[in-house]
């Protein structure tokens, strides 16, 4: 089929939140509260923070502010893929912590194991499926990068499945791979709307005060506590956690550290039985193959094909508008490379095509800090790698606003900060010259120019 068709009816939103099963969002917050902890965001991170700290103590008030409805942001558009890593990946958090490494994965796979605890505690009914993931090589020069991602984690005791050409299309069968590797423990598929919303619910029944479009419009410390200005209220706390990711931060430091990126996706209509059974894919695995430009897709539980990634975009200027989340020339490329992955699906049409705005650092994964004499904490930059590692943030940030000195709180990751962006207009400059030299890259068998080189070098880069 061709793109223009198969695109012709998707709505142009994003497909879970799309659904009758939404919320109505909480009454927002008119007058003056008081709380113990106030937290700013109603993505994961916030949701997190607000759960976990009544779960440490429940006799604290907790207050959470949402600018919009909870989840409607990139924690309600993503993939769905609930991983393990905290570091973007292995090879990224080997590279930059090594002598952490054994530690960060280790806590990684504990917090993936307790947010499965969690949810089945608490009833939390989002999709959860520990299905794994599959890595797939789609050129030669991938197939040795596969070896590299296997021998690391043997070196840590992680057991990954490597899988020849005809191991890996038996798993899911598209001309175009070459081989892959399987993480079988180490990734989760879940409905990322249903999990903001069900996180919600445990909030209001554990006693967070929740309040939806309430955005805070400024902060400031009275002496006494922090206070928190919105459109018809305000709130005075004790402690605040900051968890707004790439959106204009109330705390000026961040955006030295933060860029906004646009990521795309497309949702197919669910795959008739004898379509899906000529791709395979019983497993349910994630997948995302292994190019610097990559794709992710899942099965959801319809069976429908969520279709993403690739183009990583920035706008000149750092802005962030809602027209951005729709670019219909990548729409048109996420759908040739669609059906080129999976010629079977000819005619499948797509329902929903949406994009949506990311929190990425130079380090490719979160980064946290303390303001007001360690009475506000953030936790920011997850760089698209979020759904897990936010409640990993969320117990970070808890911990700094107690004081308390824990393995999480001594990890380099946790005390050093990222390399912060050039300003205006050089950082426009830096990051389309970064972009293109990354799409040479794939186009020459992944060879790194001089310039992807030394951004090596310093340990810096761009990836959504």
């Amino acid at each position: 089929m061709v793109p223009s068709k198969a695109l012709a009816d998707a709505e142009r939103k994003p497909y879970w939140l799309d659904r009758p099963i939404a919320p109505e969002p909480l009454p927002p917050l008119t007058g003056d509260v008081t709380a113990d902890l106030a937290v700013i965001g109603g993505g994961f991170t916030g949701l997190w923070t607000a759960l976990m700290a009544k779960e440490r103590d429940p006799s604290l008030d907790v207050v959470l502010l949402e600018g919009r409805a909870v989840g409607w942001a990139a924690s309600g558009r993503n993939g769905g893929f609930c991983a393990a890593s905290l570091t973007h990946g292995l090879g990224n958090g080997q590279d930059r912590w090594p002598a952490e490494i054994a530690t960060l994965e280790r806590l990684g796979r504990e917090n993936l194991d307790e947010i499965e605890a969690t949810l089945a505690r608490y009833g939390v009914d989002c999709s959860f499926e520990r299905t794994g993931e599959l890595r797939v090589a789609t050129e030669e020069w991938q197939l040795a990068g596969l070896d590299e991602e296997v021998s690391g984690a043997a070196s840590l005791g992680l057991r990954l499945e490597r899988l020849d050409r005809e191991q890996v299309r038996a798993e899911v069968d598209s001309p175009t791979y070459l081989g892959g590797v399987w993480d079988r423990q180490g990734v989760a598929m879940v409905d990322p709307a249903r999990l903001a919303w069900g996180l919600r619910d445990v909030c209001v029944r554990l006693g967070v005060r929740v309040f939806e479009h309430t955005p805070v419009r400024s902060l400031h410390d009275d002496g006494v506590a922090l206070e928190l200005e919105t459109p018809k209220g305000r709130v005075r706390a004790g402690r605040v956690a900051l968890g707004t990711g790439v959106f204009p931060p109330l705390l000026r430091r961040l955006r030295h550290f933060l860029v906004p990126v646009y990521d795309y996706v497309l949702m197919t209509e669910p795959v008739p039985d004898h379509l899906l059974a000529e791709v395979g894919w019983r497993g349910r695995q994630g997948i995302g193959d292994s190019a610097n430009q990559f794709h992710y897709y899942r099965l959801t539980d319809d069976n429908r094909i969520l279709w993403g990634g690739y183009d990583a975009v920035y706008h000149n200027g750092g802005l962030v508008k809602p027209e951005y989340d729709q670019r219909d020339a990548t729409f048109e490329k996420l759908a040739t490379h669609f059906f080129e992955t999976f010629p079977q699906l000819h005619g499948l049409r797509f329902t929903h095509k949406w994009g949506g705005v990311i929190d990425t650092c130079s380090r490719f994964s979160a980064f946290f800090g303390t303001a007001y004499g360690s009475r506000l904490a953030y936790a920011a930059g997850y760089t698209g790698l979020g759904v897990g590692a936010t409640r990993f943030g969320a117990n970070v940030m808890l911990d700094l606003l107690q004081g308390r000195v824990t393995e999480r709180t001594d990890l380099r990751m946790v005390r050093q900060k990222p390399m912060p962006f050039p300003p205006e207009p050089v950082r426009s400059g830096v990051i389309q010259l970064t972009r293109w030299a990354i799409a040479r890259a794939d186009e020459h068998e992944g060879r790194r120019n001089a310039w992807l080189r030394t951004l090596d070098a310093f340990g810096v880069g761009f990836d959504s």
